[in-house]
Formats: C-alpha cells, structure tokens, sequence
C-alpha cells in the first residue's frame, strides 16, 4: 500500500466503523425495563461479597428474580440479564447489588447512575428505601463502581439506576435483610412502575 493512501485508508475504516456502530443501535430493539443481578455468571475475577450469613451473588439473583416476577405481575415489558451482557437498549434499567467494606458496619444503602434523568430517579428511589432501609447510606456515586459502573457501555438507557442495597458485611445489615428480600425487591419493582407510570400497589410494609 503506498504510504501517502494510509491516513485516508485508516479515515475510511474508522467511518466504516462509526456507520456500523450507528445502524447496529438503530436496529437494536430497545424494552422497557431490564434487571441486571450483580456478579450473577460474572465477566470477572470478582465473585461478589460474602459473609457468614450472605453471599452477594445469591441475594443478587433472588432480588433481581423478584422484581422481574413482579413487574410481569403489573404487565410491564421487562428483561432479566446476568452480569455479563450484550448491548442493549432500554427505557430503565436497574442493576442489583450489596454493598461490602474493609471495615464493617462502615457503609450502608447507595446508588450509582451516569445523568441527570437517572439523577432524579436516584432521588426518588433513596426517599422511598429510606422509608424501610435503617441503616446509614453513603453519597450518590461515591466510588468508580457505581460512578463508572461497566454496564452504562452495554445497557443504552434513559435511565439507569445502580442500587446497593445494604452492606452484607455488616452483621446488623444482614439479619435486617435477610429476611426482607421480598420486600427490598418489591419496592424496587414499585419504584419502577411509578416511573413508568403505572399504577401499582403502594407497599403495604412501609405503613406497619
């Protein structure tokens, strides 16, 4: 190849790229709702957090079952996904996980999301778990994994909610949740719907 035609040649590919990259999101067919369940046939060295009384992949898996079955419930269109997935598109997408620290007892409840319309959801989400989750929260975003969180490549969403529902290396967290993962997962397909707008069921729990 003469050396004067490369830059044009490297040009070209790189707009052949660009048009195929556009028509293959085109083509995409976007859902509704996609669950992501954390580290579930994880992509990575990373298995998830365990504890004496919980392992994240496990509770990942039950919760993201759930609200996907829920959301069904109420007629919503909704994708259940692994960790590792392919692209996709979606009106909201929420990814499951638990929280764990070096030092326990040290973090709680958090969310991750890349805009502003996944902001405002994040807002909406936190006023409605905090009405149920006891334990202390960390800020919006507070670390890489949930700021730049893996899935905002994949998953194509107006918005995208990354929830950490609790520190499972924490003693007290864990028998909280244990027992609660209906519920958690219930409000989490609630938080949903009314994003939606549907008219689902308000929770009964936050009332008792």
């Amino acid at each position: 190849m003469n050396i004067q035609n490369k830059p044009a040649s490297f040009f070209a590919i790189l707009i052949l790229i660009l048009i195929t990259y556009i028509l293959y999101w085109g083509r995409t067919p976007s859902v509704s709702v996609i669950i992501q369940a954390g580290k579930e046939a994880s992509i990575s060295s990373k298995k998830g957090i365990s504890s004496n009384l919980s392992r994240e992949k496990e509770w990942t898996v039950r919760v993201a079952d759930m609200v996907a079955k829920q959301l069904r419930v109420w007629q919503i269109e909704v994708k259940r996904v692994p960790a590792k997935v392919p692209l996709m598109r979606a009106n909201i997408a929420v990814a499951i996980h638990f929280d764990g620290a070096k030092v326990s007892c040290t973090s709680g409840a958090s969310i991750g999301y890349p805009n502003q319309n996944s902001h405002d959801f994040a807002q909406r989400w936190r006023k409605l778990y905090a009405q149920y989750f006891p334990f202390k929260w960390k800020d919006d975003n507070f670390t890489k994994n949930l700021s730049q969180y893996y899935g905002y490549k994949w998953i194509r969403a107006n918005k995208f909610l990354v929830l950490e529902l609790g520190e499972i290396t924490c003693k007290k967290q864990s028998l909280w949740l244990k027992p609660k993962l209906k519920n958690v997962s219930y409000l989490i397909a609630y938080s949903i719907a009314i994003e939606l707008g549907v008219d689902a069921p308000k929770p009964s729990f936050l009332e008792e």
